[in-house]
This record gives C-alpha cells, sequence and structure tokens, in this order.
C-alpha cells in the first residue's frame, strides 16, 4: 500500500510485530467472471440466487455439442448464497464485443397510429448479447418462436390518447397469449417530459460506460434517470412537450404519437457466448478463463474489472473469487488481483493454484511463488452438482470457499477460522483425491489450504493459511479477515474527522467511537487485548501544524488452536490419578 497522503484522505496501516520462530505450522463478496446474460462490465449488486439468475442467467447450450453448461461463475454464486451470503458484487466478462437488443427495428417498432415505420420510444434490454434476440413471428399459441426464459419481450397496453398515457408490460421470452407471464407491470406512461409519469423518469434512461484515463478506472453515466426497471431501459423517445392545450384538450400534433396497443420482441443485440470446450469443467487450456479469452476487451475483459474494482470507494467487499483463473496459467491477472488487494487492503483474494488434475508439487510450485497475506490457496478440486443443470461437475476450490466464509460469518465472526468441522463443512460429491496426512502436511507446511475426506465427517476445509511466506499472525485467514474487519470500520470513523478541528475535542470523539467497538470484538473472541492511543503524546505540535492527525492502535489478536496435542498416560492398576 502508499504509505503517504497526498490529498485529504485516511490512510490505514498495519504495523506487524507478530513474527515467530518457525515451528508445526462482512460485508460482502466479489466475483469475476463470465456468465450468460446480464449488463457487461457493469459491478452489480444482487441479493440472493433467485436476483442473480434474473440478473445474469443460468445455463446455456454450446453450440458446437448441444450440451448444456454452466459458468462457475453460477456454480459460485448459488454456494455463496446457499451458505448464508447476503449480497454478491458480480462482473460480467465476455469475449468480443457485446450491445443490448432493441425495439427500434422495423417489425418491433413502439409506435403511435401515425404508423408502425416512425418509432416514438425505443426500448433496451439492460441484459447485453444475443441471447436477448428474439422474433417477433409468433405460432399459434401466441409464442415467440424463438423466445426464451434468458431473453424478454413487451406489450403495449391501455392506450389513451385522451390523457396521454399508455402501460408498458415486460414479459417473459418463453411465455404465450393465453398464459402470459409478466416480469414488470408500468401504468399510465406519458411522453410527456413535464409529466410526472414521464416513460424516461419512471423506467430509466441512464447506461455506464467503462472508461480509463491510463491511469483512473471508472463508470462514466449517460442518460437523465437512474433505472427503474429491471430488464429495460429507454433508449431514444419521440416527447410531447405539454401535451394538453390552454384549454385542457389534447394537442392534434401530439395524439398521434402515443404508443398504440400491441407486443412485440427485442432485436439487433451482439455477442455470442464462445465455443463450448473450456467453459464449465476440468479447465485445462492456458488460453481460456471459462471460454473468455483473458486479454482486456474495451472494458470487458478480465484486466479492467479488476482495475474497475480497485476503486475502493465505489466498491465494498472483503471476499475476491475468480474461479476459472489459475495461477499457473493466468499469472498476470492473479498478480493483479493481489496487487489491488494489497492496495486496498480491506478484501482477501482466494486464489485457485492449478488447473484440474495437478499434482502436490504442482500446487505446492505455485503457493511458494506468491507471498501475501490478501489472499488464500485450497486444493483440491470438489464435485458438486450443479444446482441449474443437475449434473455431477468439477469445480475449483474457489468455487465453494466463498460459501464457506459466507457460512463462518453467519454462525460465527469473520475473525474465526473458516476451516475445520465446525465452520469449514463443504456440501459437495467428493474432493478430487483423498488427502492423507502426509499429504495434508505437505500442502499446509506450503501455505495450501487442505480440502480433506473424513469418513463419517465428509469433506472440510482443513487449514487456514494465507500465502504469507514468513510466520506471523498475518499468515493465518482469521487474522487477515480480522485486520480487514477493524480497519473497514475504524477508517469509517476516522473519515467523519476528516476537516474537523485538530483538537481533543475531535482526538476523544474517535476515542468514544473505537474503544467500543474493540472491546465488542474482544468479547466476541476477535483480541486477547487492544490499545488505542490518540492524544498529545502521538499528535504533537509539528504534526497539528502539518494539519494529521495519528492514532495508533494496537492488538493481540486471538489465535486459533490448530494443533492439538494429546498424552495419554499408561499407568499400573492400582495407581492413583493426580488431581
Amino acid at each position: 500500500m502508499a504509505e503517504t497522503l497526498i490529498s485529504p484522505g485516511v490512510l490505514a496501516r498495519e504495523n506487524d510485530t507478530s513474527f515467530v520462530t518457525a515451528g508445526p505450522v462482512t460485508a460482502g463478496a466479489a466475483i469475476i467472471g463470465p456468465t450468460v446474460k446480464g449488463p457487461v462490465g457493469i459491478p452489480t449488486i444482487v441479493t440472493s440466487y433467485s436476483q442473480y439468475q434474473q440478473k445474469f442467467g443460468t445455463t446455456f447450450t454450446s453450440g458446437s455439442n448441444s450440451d448444456v453448461l454452466t459458468y462457475f461463475t453460477s456454480i459460485a454464486a448459488y454456494y455463496y448464497f446457499n451458505n448464508g451470503g447476503t449480497s454478491l458484487l458480480v462482473s460480467r466478462v465476455v469475449s468480443g464485443s457485446y450491445t443490448s437488443a432493441n425495439t427500434g427495428t422495423s417489425g418491433d417498432c413502439i409506435s403511435g397510429s401515425a404508423g408502425a415505420s416512425n418509432p416514438v420510444l425505443v426500448l433496451e434490454t439492460i441484459a447485453q448479447g444475443a441471447d436477448q434476440n428474439s422474433s417477433s413471428s409468433l405460432d399459434a399459441s401466441g409464442s415467440l418462436l424463438s423466445g426464451s426464459a434468458d431473453n424478454i419481450r413487451y406489450q403495449i397496453v391501455n392506450w389513451n390518447t385522451s390523457s396521454g398515457t399508455f402501460g408498458l408490460l415486460i414479459r417473459k421470452g418463453n411465455d404465450n397469449t393465453l398464459n402470459p407471464t409478466v416480469l414488470e407491470t408500468w401504468s399510465n406512461l406519458s411522453l410527456d417530459p413535464f409529466s410526472p409519469n414521464f416513460v424516461s423518469k419512471i423506467i430509466g434512461d441512464q447506461s455506464q460506460t467503462y472508461v480509463t484515463d491510463g491511469s483512473s478506472y471508472y463508470l462514466q453515466t449517460t442518460g437523465s434517470y437512474p433505472g427503474g426497471s429491471n430488464y429495460v431501459r429507454v433508449k431514444s423517445v419521440v416527447t410531447t412537450p405539454g401535451y394538453f392545450d390552454n384549454t385542457g384538450l389534447p394537442k392534434t400534433q401530439y395524439t398521434a404519437s402515443i404508443p398504440v396497443n400491441t407486443s412485440g420482441s427485442f432485436r439487433a443485440a451482439t455477442g455470442v457466448l464462445a465455443g463450448a470446450a473450456q467453459f464449465y469443467d476440468k479447465i485445462t487450456v492456458a488460453a481460456n478463463a471459462q471460454g473468455v479469452p483473458i486479454a482486456s476487451n474495451s472494458g470487458q475483459g478480465y484486466p479492467d474489472m479488476i482495475n474497475l474494482l480497485s476503486n475502493q470507494d465505489d466498491y465494498k467487499f472483503n471476499v475476491l473469487l475468480a474461479p476459472g483463473l489459475f495461477n499457473n496459467l493466468q499469472t498476470g491477472l492473479v498478480t493483479n488481483i493481489i496487487d489491488t488487494a494489497q492496495n486496498r487492503g480491506d478484501f482477501i483474494f482466494v486464489n485457485d493454484l492449478y488447473t484440474y488434475g495437478a499434482t502436490l508439487s504442482n500446487v505446492t510450485g505455485q503457493a511458494l511463488s506468491r507471498n501475501t497475506s490478501y489472499a488464500a490457496a485450497y486444493w483440491p478440486w470438489v464435485q458438486v452438482q450443479d444446482p441449474d443443470s443437475g449434473r455431477n461437475v468439477w469445480v475449483p476450490a474457489s468455487t465453494v470457499i466463498g460459501g464457506v466464509y459466507a457460512y463462518n460469518d453467519r454462525v460465527a465472526e469473520p475473525w474465526f477460522a473458516p476451516a475445520g468441522i465446525n465452520r469449514g463443512g463443504l456440501q459437495v460429491i467428493k474432493a478430487e483425491r483423498r488427502l492423507s496426512q502426509t499429504d495434508r502436511d505437505t500442502l499446509y507446511s506450503n501455505k495450501v489450504n487442505p480440502i480433506a475426506s473424513f469418513p463419517g465427517q465428509g469433506t472440510v476445509v482443513y487449514g487456514q493459511k494465507t500465502l504469507q511466506t514468513q510466520a506471523s499472525a498475518l499468515d493465518r485467514v482469521n487474522v487477515r479477515r480480522l485486520l480487514i474487519a477493524l480497519k473497514n470500520y475504524i477508517s469509517q470513523v476516522a473519515n467523519n474527522l476528516v476537516f474537523e478541528q485538530n483538537t481533543a475535542t475531535t482526538r476523544n470523539n474517535f476515542l468514544a467511537q473505537v474503544n467500543p467497538y474493540l472491546e465488542s470484538v474482544q468479547q466476541r473472541q476477535g483480541l486477547y487485548a487492544f490499545r488505542v492511543i490518540m492524544d498529545e503524546s502521538n499528535n504533537t505540535a509539528v504534526d497539528i501544524d502539518r494539519n494529521q492527525l495519528n492514532g495508533g492502535i494496537y492488538i493481540q489478536p486471538t489465535k486459533t488452536a490448530e494443533f492439538i496435542y494429546l498424552d495419554f498416560n499408561i499407568t499400573p492398576t492400582g495407581a492413583t490419578f493426580p488431581a
């Protein structure tokens, strides 16, 4: 991390003095990866797996062999929410150029009585990609010929030129006339920009685009109104400003513009899911990460999403998952993620070390190439049941570790170890291989957390080391996550003090908030002891003249019992046991 402040802000620094001699050894999560549908390159929060399915889809059919496939991203989202996760920040990456489908083409125009060739309202899908396209042709039941659960259709209802209003239904793409599935209903919409029910204001017309100037990365927003719909936004509209004349009657030049009752679909989206070879199970090809080229693609690839998530002010999370990126293949991308974690200092990255079929030496060699307390690695792969296709598939460890962290935080605290029988159990079919005690020793001594299989206990995460090489308190996941939790809270308190008077009152205000919080952490078994200093001893006249406020926070993190020794002593018959 940067160790100086240039512009006003808060710098939370760590001084690790807990190095030991060698011996036996809340928030939400974020995920980067491909999805079936959804906004491209726009980090989006979902709060349940059903909402994830709605926004980002589930399975898709391979074009080459008609096989039903699922991305690691979707399986990871399922296991995260299924184990108690509350919010997930999803960043979709794709291959090539992706655009939204719209209603602006001939045959799918939303038009008034003046004629179908003159659209007065063009809607576009929030989700991007050709899977949002569907044919406007209907069969006898009123179903779209190419309609599917992954795309949508629209219907204009209650056309009323007297009031200048109309209704809009957003329907599921695979419904029919007799059994419509209405996803959203919007009533009394208007084309009048002065009306409180102006269609752009109600539906939303804002869109975002990834932008970089080479040193900073952000989303640029265009449009005036934030999204009200979960499925569409207004792309363009022919407005009817001042729809009524001075006598209260509709102006004749506007009445023909009100959208007439009709239904239709969306077209012209671009962006097709790539070939099927490496989407899903047992990835081995270096050029692919879940089928998506790893290079930047105009704000749509992994590098750009990593850069975007480096913005700590805009995106808050404490765990980052990127299932499908491997240390042995996408080394540069993994380095970028770890650098981002260290610069931000507020999340831990679950790093998959090797593709399917690795040996112990393959895995430990990759672990030894990393030295950071902001990442942790787990091995081997596990077999799970895909929640959407029902197939039994092999997935890298990060796909299920997010769920372990979520469960740990739900039943305990972030500073408890997300490992062991009580909090590290995995809902999997089996591990790629059954590890012996010697295997587990080899992995753990090389900074890899074993996924062990025990008769009667199932498959369990049996380690909690970070990838830090030097032995210290921060070579454990629970301590790193403790520091993340403390820094997040205390930095928020300190943010409220920036530009306040540098006086004893301000310092006491800080202490009055931080000390009770640390006491609560201590009571919840996160700390053995702590001390906070913010007084004249570390805020001299020179510091004050520099507009600087200093705080010293000293903590003794609670350690976990990882090595338990039980001595059984055999005594002669008749011997007494010591008190």
